[in-house]
């Protein structure tokens, strides 16, 4: 761990070197020159300008990956000492060195605005996403009955209806789009962090457990499925129109679901056909590679109706099974899912460090922001306490465990509040900056206070 620290001390001095030397490169030199010297030297920079650029700017790539992977890993390496998932770290971390800038050092400001590390994080939330789709397993889903689709449907209703009113009440004058987004911020369950919370305490095969875990990736489909309809609506607006009817709502609706069970249809067939293909090819790395053309396919055909790629991404790991590729695991492929992890552990700590970047501390400085905070956070708790409703009529289950284990947004709540600060409607960005540091709170508050409560109501009922 001190090593690491040690490493991040020296790449942040390495920055503040190499940026303070691009400015010396870049800074006029006087000399005495006659005025044709200086024009025949004025043209040799010009035609030499933009290699040099291409290069200054790939150094900086690569040092800004290094201060982030280095910083993720610190990061996640603390919270996983208190008990708490890595993922928190990054986030925190991407905080820290994202607002370095107030204590009077502005060596990580071009990352938060640099595209080359924008399209990375992009890349590791379709990654991340299309590992989400490989863990849920459609049938175990479809198994687990009418309550976990019930607790699933009210844990997305009453977390978007609660966040749509505080929205209403904190930011009255947005636009309806505006509160419709944040509410739908509020809807998603991390999958990720309950489950290891409850196999961490050996109770991931109590039935609770089950219903649990079976909503929550019915919770992550339905809420998909708003982002879509939200997305399809924002950019129908965005399209020429100063508002929308009903009939295009309900055909952008009616287009996210085709999209949604169309591609679990269709894609049962694409996949063995070009798992077949890959089986007969020669050479190494053919399941990884023939993946990730199925996910970033299927990622580009929802971009390409406007839809969130992510959700592309979703469908595709949502339709592979192991069935699939078993004639490429027969001849001595890696497991998938083992494939990916060296990839996800590149990428996807780029999107959480990226996003905690973009939190802007100043703007708690306005204590409406800190309340707005705090009552998202609020809502949040309180909408996920009411999906517990739906195991009322099941006997001897602890709803309190229930509604308790579906609270954490984590990593998906990330995603959303990400998608909405990127789009833009009549010239304004649906999540502005005070927004989205509001909204990453509530992910921050919601997934530090499930593991410790869950673990005290579970054993307690136990």
């Amino acid at each position: 761990m001190k090593k690491l620290i040690i490493l991040f001390v020296i790449c942040v001095t390495t920055l503040f070197v190499y940026q303070a030397t691009a400015q010396v490169q870049q800074a006029p030199v006087v000399t005495g020159n006659t005025h044709h010297e200086q024009a025949t030297r004025n043209e040799e920079q010009s035609n030499s300008a933009t290699h040099e650029d291409e290069e200054d700017d790939f150094g900086g790539i690569l040092l800004s990956l290094v201060i982030i992977l280095v910083a993720a890993k610190i990061g996640g390496d603390l919270c996983e000492r208190i008990k708490q998932p890595a993922v928190l770290g990054e986030l925190i971390f991407g905080v820290i060195i994202g607002n370095f800038y107030l204590l009077g050092y502005g060596g990580f400001e071009h990352i938060k605005h640099h595209i080359s590390i924008e399209i990375l994080a992009e890349i590791g939330v379709i990654i991340l996403l299309f590992e989400v789709g490989l863990e849920s397993n459609l049938k175990e889903m479809l198994s687990v009955g009418f309550i976990s689709f019930l607790v699933a449907v009210l844990g997305v209703v009453a977390p978007f209806l609660l966040g749509w009113g505080v929205s209403l009440i904190f930011l009255p004058e947005a636009s309806i789009y505006v509160h419709i987004f944040i509410g739908a911020t509020l809807t998603a369950t991390s999958v990720g962090i309950t489950a290891r919370v409850l196999q961490d305490m050996g109770r991931i095969k109590y039935r609770e457990s089950k219903i649990i875990l079976g909503a929550a990736v019915i919770d992550d489909v339905l809420g998909l499925v708003i982002l879509a309809i939200i997305t399809g609506i924002i950019s129908s607006v965005n399209a020429g129109s100063d508002g929308i009817s009903s009939s295009k709502v309900l055909l952008i609706i009616a287009k996210a679901f085709a999209f949604i069970f169309g591609s679990l249809l269709i894609g049962g067939v694409i996949a063995p056909k070009l798992y077949g293909i890959a089986a007969k090819m020669r050479g190494s790395g053919l399941l990884i590679s023939f993946s990730l053309i199925f996910c970033f396919g299927f990622a580009f055909v929802a971009k390409l109706i406007d839809l969130a790629p992510i959700v592309g991404a979703f469908a595709a790991g949502l339709i592979l099974e192991d069935v699939h590729y078993k004639d490429l695991t027969s001849k001595g492929e890696t497991e998938l899912r083992e494939l990916l992890k060296p990839i996800a552990a590149f990428l996807v700590p780029i999107f959480f460090v990226y996003m905690g970047l973009r939190v802007d501390i100043k703007s708690f400085a306005n204590i409406s922001i800190i309340w707005f905070a705090l009552s998202l956070t609020i809502v949040a708790i309180i909408g996920k306490q009411l999906c517990s409703l739906g195991a009322i009529f099941e006997k001897n289950l602890n709803k309190w465990v229930i509604g308790l284990g579906m609270i954490p947004r984590g990593e998906v709540g990330l995603i959303f509040a990400g998608i909405g600060a990127k789009l833009m409607i009549n010239g304004e960005r649906v999540i502005d900056a005070n927004t989205f540091s509001a909204v990453i709170i509530m992910v921050i508050l919601t997934t530090l206070v499930t593991p410790p409560v869950l673990k005290a109501v579970f054993s307690k009922s136990r």
